[in-house]
């Protein structure tokens, strides 16, 4: 069983995605601006950051005059990171991780790209046979601490089944690497994302006993750092109106989508059935906007930070979340 998965590579790697800014012939200092401008984009490795990969892949930022260069890691904390390091301009990563990179980097979130509640779990190893998340104590738990879901995880999901830190023990990895950690028996269970959940289930290997989207819908960010925002606000109104032309795709033109991020797990060695790959996508719900309603979410994310001392002070959320650009892109798109 353990020859069919493969673990993805854990380096950072850059992809060209040779977008070429296109001529297009209007002759406006806007549009120049626009094209003149290479985002480094970041995105990670697992669903949540595939209608990014779809993005990048689908020709719609060269239909836009935009470049990219693109950074891929196994999840989205490790792209904030890189954006509070200035070494990435926009990225993809749920509410917590967005809350840190902005006490430590002043990011900002431009768009709500979907909601990934139903990708998260908790997934026990079958052989075990536990069905509640109580029955872990004393338990090897994989998690990817700093993670989103990690941190749901053990804030939320935790406290309200009875179990506490302690009272298991955590192995931190990637998220890419627990399948191969759990057919191998080295952890009990893990707190992952899709794929991996779907693939573990089919392959045998594991249970979900529970969905997060239970404790938490999980909105996912685009995130930009200060510094591209300011410099840059039209480049970042035209990326916003390629996602909004992108989100037509992932409506009214399922099977593309699916064909392409298919072929992106494919390339890295993860084998699963066509049904498998339809269960996982099944639990994404992709549609790039800027909701209302989303101060009183973040709200409650950030106060349990800052209890755990993991941030400075609660943001100004008025500063935090940016959805002005969005309201432009909507414009004429």
């Amino acid at each position: 069983m353990n020859d069919k998965i493969l673990r993805m590579s854990r380096r950072h790697y850059l992809t060209a995605t040779g977008a070429t800014a296109l001529v297009l012939g209007l002759g406006s200092s806007r549009d120049a601006a626009a094209q003149a401008v290479t985002i480094r984009q970041g995105y990670q490795t697992n669903i949540w950051g595939m209608p990014t990969y779809y993005l990048m892949k689908s020709g719609a930022l060269e239909k836009r005059g935009l470049k990219t260069e693109d950074f891929a890691v196994p999840s989205g904390n490790l792209t904030m990171q890189q954006m509070v390091a200035r070494q990435v301009d926009l990225g993809t990563y749920a509410g917590p991780s967005l809350i840190l990179g902005h006490d430590k980097g002043g990011l900002v979130a431009i768009a709500q790209i979907e909601t990934v509640g139903k990708t998260g779990a908790l997934v026990v190893r079958k052989d075990l046979g536990i069905t509640k998340i109580e029955d872990l104590k004393g338990k090897k738990i994989a998690n990817q601490v700093g993670s989103s879901i990690g941190n749901i995880f053990v804030d939320q999901v935790c406290p309200s089944n009875g179990l506490k830190k302690g009272d298991y023990q955590e192995v931190r990895m990637d998220v890419n690497n627990m399948l191969a950690a759990l057919a191998s028996k080295t952890v009990d269970a893990m707190i992952n994302i899709e794929p991996y959940n779907a693939i573990a289930e089919a392959d045998g290997l594991g249970t979900i006993i529970v969905n997060l989207e239970k404790y938490d819908n999980v909105p996912v960010f685009m995130a930009a750092t200060p510094d591209f925002v300011e410099k840059h606000p039209e480049a970042v109104v035209n990326y916003l109106k390629a996602w909004l032309d992108v989100a037509k795709d992932f409506k009214d033109n399922p099977k593309k989508v699916s064909d392409v991020i298919y072929a992106f797990f494919a390339s890295k060695g993860y084998t699963m059935s066509p049904q498998t790959f339809a269960t996982a996508m099944g639990r994404i719900d992709v549609a790039p906007g800027f909701p209302q309603g989303l101060e009183p979410y973040m709200q409650k994310h950030a106060e349990v930070l800052l209890a755990e001392k993991k941030i400075s002070a609660i943001p100004d959320w008025k500063k935090a979340l940016r959805p002005d650009f969005m309201d432009k892109a909507r414009v004429g798109s």
